[in-house]
Formats: C-alpha cells, sequence, structure tokens
C-alpha cells in the first residue's frame, strides 16, 4: 500500500501545492488500492479510473500554473446519491440503474470547481434508506473493521457505507456522504473516520438524489475533523436552484479547529440516557464529558424531553415524504421500466415491484399509509406537531449551553445480517443521530475509544443551527483527548 494513500486530506492538498508529489501520482496510488481492496469490500459500484487520471493531470497543469484551486489534485470518492455528469448514477437501486445524468450536482461542482478528482461512485443503502448498507442493489459493503472476537463481516453503517468504508480503508482521501437521519454519523462512528452533518440549507440539494426532501442533507466523511472542515467549506454554497439553500457566506472552518474550548458551556441530555445502553457506550460518554471538563469547558445538564419520541416521529415524516419523492419513477417517465406488461396499471406495479428493494417498498407503503385520507391527521400531522417540539426544546437550551455531548450510537458496527430479521432493530441505531435531523441542527461524530472487541465507537456533538465552527471546535478538542489514531488492519 501506497504511503501516498496514509495522508490526511489536509496533508495531501499541502504536498500537492509544494509539488512534492503530483495529483497523477496519489491518483493512481488510490486506483492501486481500490483494485486490490474493492473486490472485497463493495465501497465502490463504479470506479472512473480514465476520467479520474484525466481530472489528475488536469490538477498537475493548473498547480504548475500557480492557479490551483482549495482542493486541487486531491482524489475524492463520491456517494452514488449525487448526480455526475456523464457518469451513472443510481442511489444504490435498480430503479435507476444505467441512469446517466446530464447535469452534475452542485456539491459536486463545487469539488470540481476546487480542482478535487472523481476516483469513482460510492456504494450506499437504496435511495438512502438502511442503517447498515444491506439494501443496495449491488450488494452490501463491508466494514474494514474486524472483530477481535470474531472474523465475521461487519456493516459500516448505512446509508454511506461505501463512503465510510472507503475512507476507512484509504480507498480515497475523504468522501462525500449524505444525511436523512443519521447516514454520515453512524458510519464515520461504525468505521473509526470523522463526518458531520452540517445545519439543513448549507449544502445544496440540486442534484441529491432525494429521500426525505426535510431531512436530507450532504456532509463528508473524512480522516479528521480538519479535513472534514476543509472538504465541507467546498461543498457549502447558495444556490439559486435550491429552494431550501441558504444565502449566507461560508466560514473558514478549519480556523475553528484546534481553537481553545476553555469556557464553553457543554449540554449533556438526561434523555439520551436510554434503557439497554450498553456500559461501554456509557462509559464513553462520560469519558467525552471529563475530557471537555478537564479542557475548560462547563457540563451543564439539561433536558431535551420530547428525545423518546423523536425516532417514531423520523419513522413518520421521512417515509412520507418518500412515498412523495419517489412517486416519480412509475416505468413511464423515470427509472426502471418493467416489460411484458398487459395494463397501464400492471407497467406501474411491475416497475416500481422490479426497481425497489423490500426496504424502499416498505418505507414507501408506510409513507403512503400515513399520507392516506384517514390517519392524514392522525398521524402525519401529528408527527409534524411533536417535530416542532423536539426543536422547541433545542431553542430552550441554547441560552444555557454551547453545544451539546451524545454518544454518536447505540452500539459498534454489527455483523452483517444480525439484525435484518428485524426493521425495528436497525431503525433503532437512528436513536442518537435522528433529533438533528428533525431540528435541522449541525452534529459531527468524532472517533473516541475501541470497544471490548476493538471496534471504534463515536462521540457525537450537536450544535446551534448555523454554528458548524464551535461544532468543529468542541469535535476537535474531543479528537485530541482522545488521541485516536488506531486504523482498520488490512486483512482484504
Amino acid at each position: 500500500m501506497s504511503d501516498l494513500t496514509k495522508l490526511t486530506l489536509k496533508a495531501a492538498v499541502d504536498g500537492l501545492k509544494a509539488k512534492t508529489f503530483s495529483s497523477e501520482e496519489i491518483t493512481r496510488a488510490f486506483l492501486t488500492n481500490i483494485e486490490a481492496a474493492n473486490p472485497r469490500l463493495n465501497a465502490y459500484v463504479e470506479v472512473t479510473g480514465d476520467k479520474a487520471i484525466a481530472m489528475a493531470r488536469a490538477s498537475d497543469a493548473r498547480i504548475a500554473s500557480g492557479t490551483a484551486g482549495a482542493l486541487e489534485g486531491a482524489p475524492l470518492g463520491i456517494k452514488d446519491l449525487f448526480c455526475t455528469e456523464g457518469v451513472q448514477t443510481t442511489a444504490g437501486s435498480n430503479m435507476l440503474r444505467g441512469f446517466v445524468p446530464p447535469y452534475e450536482s452542485t456539491v459536486t461542482a463545487n469539488l470540481w470547481r476546487d480542482g478535487a478528482v472523481m476516483l469513482g461512485k460510492l456504494n450506499m443503502d437504496e435511495f438512502a434508506m438502511g442503517s447498515s448498507n444491506e439494501t443496495s442493489a449491488f450488494g452490501p459493503v463491508v466494514n474494514p473493521w474486524k472483530s477481535s472476537g470474531s472474523n465475521a463481516d461487519l456493516t459500516p453503517g448505512g446509508s454511506s457505507g461505501g463512503s465510510a468504508s472507503a475512507v476507512a480503508a484509504d480507498l480515497c482521501l475523504a468522501a462525500t456522504a449524505s444525511d436523512t437521519g443519521g447516514s454520515i454519523r453512524q458510519p464515520a462512528a461504525f468505521t473509526g473516520t470523522v463526518g458531520i452533518k452540517p445545519t439543513y440549507g448549507r449544502a445544496s440539494r440540486f442534484g441529491m438524489v432525494a429521500f426525505a426532501s426535510s431531512l436530507d442533507q450532504a456532509g463528508p466523511i473524512a480522516k479528521n475533523v480538519e479535513d472534514a472542515a476543509l472538504l465541507l467549506q467546498s461543498m457549502c454554497s447558495f444556490d439559486v436552484k435550491d429552494s431550501t439553500s441558504l444565502d449566507i457566506p461560508t466560514p473558514d472552518w478549519t480556523q475553528s479547529v484546534g481553537q481553545s474550548v476553555r469556557g464553553l458551556r457543554i449540554g449533556v441530555p438526561a434523555e439520551y440516557v436510554v434503557d439497554g445502553m450498553p456500559a461501554e457506550i456509557q462509559a464513553l460518554w462520560d469519558q467525552g464529558i471529563a475530557w471537555l471538563k478537564d479542557a475548560g469547558c462547563e457540563i451543564v445538564p439539561i433536558s431535551l424531553p420530547h428525545t423518546k419520541y423523536a425516532l417514531p416521529t423520523y419513522y413518520i415524516v421521512a417515509p412520507a415524504e418518500a412515498s412523495s419523492n419517489l412517486a416519480r419513477y412509475d416505468g413511464m417517465r423515470f427509472g426502471h421500466r418493467a416489460t411484458g406488461t398487459t395494463s397501464l396499471t400492471d407497467l406501474y406495479e411491475s416497475s416500481r415491484a422490479e426497481g425497489f428493494g423490500a426496504e424502499v417498498k416498505r418505507r414507501l407503503i408506510i409513507g403512503a399509509y400515513v399520507l392516506s385520507a384517514g390517519f392524514y391527521d392522525a398521524y402525519y400531522v401529528k408527527a409534524l406537531k411533536v417535530r416542532r417540539r423536539i426543536a422547541e426544546d433545542f431553542d430552550a437550551v441554547w441560552d444555557q449551553v454551547d453545544a451539546i455531548v451524545t454518544p454518536s450510537t447505540p452500539s459498534a458496527a454489527f455483523a452483517l445480517g444480525d439484525k435484518q430479521v428485524d426493521p425495528l432493530q436497525m431503525y433503532l441505531n437512528d436513536i442518537f443521530t435522528v433529533t438533528a435531523n428533525l431540528a435541522g441542527l449541525p452534529g459531527i461524530s468524532v472517533p473516541a475509544g475501541l470497544d471490548s472487541n476493538g471496534l471504534p465507537l463515536g462521540l457525537q456533538v450537536i450544535g446551534k443551527a448555523l454554528d458548524e465552527a464551535t461544532v468543529f471546535q468542541v469535535g476537535a478538542a474531543l479528537e485530541q483527548a482522545a488521541g485516536f489514531t488506531t486504523k482498520a488492519e488490512r486483512w482484504w
């Protein structure tokens, strides 16, 4: 394995600008790693080798001419949720297999503007619906980590499992991802990487295949907090093509990394102590609180009383929006079209039955049910009211605290297949992350320790809307205190 692939994004960008190595060199090193590891990890659904080399050579020319961008020459992986002009985009679904967009998502367009290189498209749960990356039409992604107590293949988390696995296995410097209920932060926690979901509206959703439009938000998965800040800066921008995009400047978040947290007030919500939470998760949370206290933070117990309703609220709102967004895939204008049908109704039914996987169908059925005439008020409208209460809980504590620290997940990575038989057990993986999506708040997961089986565990920092700076500041303090430098051993 080339040492170039072990570099952080920041170190690679600096090395490229100093001409210590070329973009073509580091790009070829990553392509070699992908060729060796991807058959086992299944992180990439498409490798764009020729395109990557061409982009790298163009970057080297710009570096030579002194016109390098902020990410010039840096090889990245792109979650297959982001439309990439001329490159297949499937959202992990047979419904979109073969779809080659004639346009570019705003997030990826921003990255190419800043000189980044695309290595390929990363595997994901189908239409971002999943917490284990087992719902993909291309098969599950495998976590590069192994438990010391078993040789079983582990989930990298979902839906951004391909992004997390690729970053953890040094198959890209960093990766784009998306988060609807925890799909950046949970995979980051499971793979010993850093992932942040910014404030809703920070990053444009134009060109992202939609799941739940009021919850979806793009963000990065990276090797450390500084890399996450650097990549997020390029990803975010105001976009007139997205009606929910915020017309505000994007700060230089890298300046927040390493700043002292002395004097910051850190909230610890009582409601995040849940029944059956493993002792290791509680111990890590306690350790994180102690680290921040030692760094000069004031620890403030807080209450977020509607947290207990967050998961059921999410699993009403998200499927409802999904059933509306995915109604366009009817076999006529968009997506897979069944053959041999005998009527228009048969065409609709057969196309959707063949194109969608089991988890997507489950959520579409739930969504259609809660939006139906007899249950709209009883379920969907009530869920929207509770969502407002959850947001108000956060609003009520921001005069007491500057940020909130919680566990990222209720467990370490579990074996593939372990929770597929019980969807409710799978949904519980989002218990600590969905509140930030429902309230539109920024949240980061930082690796902070290992469980008894040697698997990574993460701590989450939730911040005020538009205050990613403090989130990065506190996240970096936890990262420094934890000193987490462990990598998954290369077994593939």
